[in-house]
């Protein structure tokens, strides 16, 4: 009877099993072996030249900037998207009066999360052309209303000037993931038991204290979770860069990313065994950063406790 059940269950797995091996493991390991060769894509063989490829890609400095502005993303876009979200589901889901008898929300928070959720049901293609749109030096809304409010000074050439590009584009990353956030957010928020927050407000805590003290711990896995999302989000930051930046990826490189370069050398230039070596770069980074991310709330979870 047991080995029939264990029978049961390989039979069951075998099949899943093989599909993740086919279609997920498999070009892992292809990924991983042509990054050491120098595959131009259409020719028949494929050259094994070792680690050169890795060793170019340090003395590449298109890639080495791209290394930088990824960086930069890492950090300002989890950062910039999580505390605008925290502070946006904050307000919506005890932000109501404080003189009521229970903590509640602002009236309208459901209108408000749906608003907010729009960018959500846009493709990113169509989020970066109206973006493009915004940001139009000539006629964009951007420099339209600063040009309205007496600010035009400020007006400039969003895309194509080297020192704001990229916040430009981060910017706008933000703005497309923040209404995701605060849904998840608020989610983890409605769960949280109301009456530690009718404690707090009984033994004075304010607003900003008992955020700090009693909603940021209780969603502080909701938190890992979404640093963990939008870092692997900052670390590619492709579709947009291809979209939004002078080149792309300029000026000057000012915009470039690591998934750009990748493209740039599969597709452009033929060097799939090149684009292969950034491509496991790529995964890499992401890797530590998931492990660092999880770690990290593991530990602060340990020490909570």
């Amino acid at each position: 009877m047991k080995h029939g059940k264990y029978r049961f269950l390989a039979m069951a797995l075998l099949p899943a099993l093989a599909l993740h091996v086919v279609f997920v493991l498999s070009p892992y390991a292809q990924a991983f072996y042509l990054s050491l060769t120098d595959w131009t894509g259409v020719a028949g063989q494929a050259n094994f030249v070792g680690l050169d490829n890795f060793t170019r890609l340090g003395e590449d400095p298109l890639f080495l900037a791209a290394l930088g502005n990824n960086a930069l993303m890492l950090v300002v876009v989890p950062l910039a998207t999580i505390t605008i979200a925290l502070f946006l589901a904050s307000m919506l889901n005890l932000g109501g009066r404080r003189g009521r008898a229970e903590v509640q929300g602002v009236r309208g928070a459901k209108v408000y999360k749906i608003v907010y959720f729009f960018p959500q049901l846009l493709s990113v293609p169509i989020i970066a052309v109206l973006w493009q749109f915004v940001y139009s030096p000539n006629n964009g809304l951007l420099n339209g209303v600063l040009t309205a409010v007496g600010l035009d000074g400020l007006a400039r050439t969003w895309l194509a000037d080297g020192s704001v590009a990229l916040w430009a584009v981060m910017a706008v990353m933000t703005w497309s993931a923040v209404g995701f956030y605060v849904v998840l957010f608020s989610a983890a928020m409605d769960s949280i038991p109301r009456e530690l927050f009718e404690a707090a407000r009984l033994d004075g805590a304010g607003r900003f204290a008992t955020f700090r003290s009693i909603t940021l711990p209780l969603v502080r896995d909701n938190v890992s979770a979404a640093f963990v999302y939008l870092g692997i989000a900052a670390l590619d930051g492709f579709a947009l860069v291809q979209i939004l930046s002078v080149g792309p990826g300029g000026p000057d490189g000012a915009t470039e990313v690591i998934g750009l370069g990748l493209y740039r050398n599969a597709f452009s230039f033929g060097q799939f065994g090149y684009a292969s070596a950034m491509g496991v770069a790529l995964f890499f980074l992401t890797l530590t950063l998931a492990v660092v991310a999880m770690r990290a709330g593991r530990r602060e979870k340990v020490e909570m406790a």
